[in-house]
């Protein structure tokens, strides 16, 4: 398509803010500019201030775009060019969507508190029975390999120390053979954790207190949320070349949007 000054200005700025440009982003631009603008200056927050590595900038992205609750494929391939570029090794990438993977559990760390308390309602329930020797080894090797315990696990290990087994073993495999430093681990789990795809506060709470302890910064933590705020726009971009087809076919004419 033919741009005009207006959205060519507006491309070159994004470029020189973002670094690149992206095909997901023409669409938006032809219908309108002012609003790639806005998005732009909205997205550009934590490019500006640069607390975190631009390479841990695309490893946030990248947990935000290829999870079960979000899965945006056209900005997961995006940002895994640019992790690359930025010097990322395909095992650090692998490693990103090995952590984001974990995202599942909350199913579990959700239902099974509430199975409890449905329970213990029906008087199925008297309290948490004590832990027997495999229940205290699986509690001690979670503990050592992933650096933390959290009472949300304590039910799941009682009740169903089988998937508590079986989720310690999957979970653990970027941390014993990873190569990210755990700070940038944790950002990966506050990333998704934050995400208003997912919004699971009990685990964001937990990995914003492990990123401290690891050494993470107030602004670093807050930069990692300023990634995963953005994340509406991808909504636009997903839509905006649907409503141009749609558009063609019924012989509507695309002029961007004045204002």
């Amino acid at each position: 398509m033919t741009l005009t000054a207006r959205q060519e200005e507006i491309k070159a700025e994004f470029i020189r803010v973002r670094g690149a440009w992206s095909e997901t982003w023409d669409g938006v631009l032809r219908l309108d500019p002012e609003f790639l603008m806005a998005y732009l200056n909205f997205s550009a927050v934590p490019w500006r201030k640069n607390h975190l590595d631009d390479k841990v900038k695309e490893f946030v992205y990248i947990a935000i775009d290829a999870n079960a609750t979000h899965m945006y494929l056209p900005g997961v391939r995006q940002h895994i060019r640019a992790a690359l570029k930025l010097g990322a090794t395909p095992p650090e990438i692998m490693e990103v969507l090995e952590l984001s993977a974990t995202l599942g559990i909350h199913a579990m760390n959700i239902g099974v508190p509430i199975l409890v308390e449905v329970l213990a309602e029906k008087g199925l329930r008297n309290g948490p029975a004590p832990l027997d020797d495999h229940q205290e080894r699986l509690k001690a090797e979670f503990t050592r390999t992933r650096g933390y315990w959290h009472a949300f696990w304590d039910e799941m290990l009682e009740l169903d120390p089988e998937m508590f087994e079986a989720y310690t073993e999957f979970s653990s495999v970027p941390w014993r053979s990873g190569t990210l430093e755990p700070k940038v681990k944790e950002f990966v789990y506050i990333a998704f954790d934050t995400a208003a795809t997912h919004l699971y506060t009990k685990g964001l709470k937990l990995h914003i207190e492990n990123a401290i302890g690891y050494g993470a910064t107030p602004q670093e933590i807050l930069e990692v949320m300023e990634i995963a705020a953005v994340l509406g726009i991808h909504g636009v971009t997903a839509a905006a070349p649907i409503l141009l087809e749609e558009m063609s076919a019924a012989g509507v004419s695309a002029p961007a949007i004045e204002r």
